[in-house]
């Protein structure tokens, strides 16, 4: 029996503007969490301080994220230039 993923060969990885998605996506932790910090203590009334504490963990691994996606854009970067600009004088022997 054949299955269905052999029919077609997976398509290629979409690239984007990582670097600028990480970003945005760490402003917003930060900003529902400094959004949180007046309501404090409904949250603790609540037993709900998890929601506080949730987006500034958000925000300190999008900042892991963001230092993460910056090397890998450079890395690709250098690795582009590498094979754009050809062999080398150690490559050629």
């Amino acid at each position: 029996m054949w299955k269905k993923s052999e029919l077609r060969e997976a398509p290629e990885p979409l690239e984007g503007p990582v670097v600028g998605t990480i970003t945005g996506g760490t402003i917003i932790w930060f900003v529902l969490f400094l959004a949180q910090l007046p309501f404090y203590g409904w949250f603790a009334d609540h037993d709900r301080t998890w929601w506080v504490w949730t987006c500034l963990a958000g925000g300190g691994l999008g900042l892991l994220g963001i230092w993460y996606v910056r090397k890998r854009d450079a890395a690709i970067k250098r690795a582009a230039a590498a094979r754009d600009a050809g062999p080398t004088p150690v490559d050629a022997v």
